[in-house]
């Protein structure tokens, strides 16, 4: 900001600094508390519990859930619902990939002795797969496609991009493995979809 004020000497240049706790603030730079200072600081555990406990189900605020709940317990306890409130929200698929990799990120960094299948039953315990919103949206649409071409292609659709979600971009020798694979096939591996830690855990691995 200092930089672009010195490149625009006429510009009226303020700046927000977001601080997690409100001891972080180190007082600098001066004027802060002026009457019009050029810097605006937020705390964020002064506003974010409350506005957590007023807009529940606002994915933008459950994601600094991690970050404003002291403790640990109530964490994990709320944890499945936090992940259900990004997944059930009407975004824009590129924003709820970030959103969930980033509270992801968030509860490696509080809980690190855990696994990631640690973390990943933590935030899927409260509510099976096949009850989510998110999943019932996908597995209705592959059904409806699946009514036209076939029951197993949609279910194949359903399974890469649950899969795809969980583990990022499949290999092509999986994709065409579940291309191929009959409807019961499809069906065994939905319902063990939470169990895997990969994807070749979940349809074998890659033969030569």
């Amino acid at each position: 900001m200092g930089l672009y004020g010195e490149a625009n000497p006429r510009a009226d240049v303020r700046g927000i600094l977001i601080f997690l706790n409100g001891r972080d603030d180190p007082g600098l730079p001066t004027g802060i508390g002026a009457a019009d200072p050029p810097f605006k600081a937020v705390y964020l555990d002064r506003f974010l519990p409350d506005w957590l406990e007023r807009e529940p189900d606002n994915p933008f605020v459950a994601v600094f859930a991690p970050l404003v709940l002291k403790r640990d317990e109530d964490l994990c306890a709320l944890a499945p619902r936090l992940w259900q409130t990004i997944q059930d929200a009407s975004l824009p698929e590129p924003i709820r990939h970030t959103l969930s990799e980033v509270l992801e990120f968030w509860l490696f960094e509080r809980f690190r002795t855990l696994t990631a299948e640690e973390i990943w039953t933590m935030l899927h315990h409260l509510t099976p797969l096949e009850e989510t919103r998110a999943y019932q949206s996908i597995f209705v649409k592959g059904e409806a496609k699946g009514k036209a071409e076939g029951k197993a292609e949609g279910k194949a659709e359903v399974l890469q991009r649950l899969l795809a979600r969980r583990f990022g971009p499949l290999p092509c020798w999986a994709e065409q493995r579940i291309a191929a694979a009959p409807a019961e096939q499809l069906d065994a591996w939905l319902d063990a979809l939470l169990e895997a830690d990969s994807v070749a855990a979940l349809i074998g691995p890659e033969t030569p």
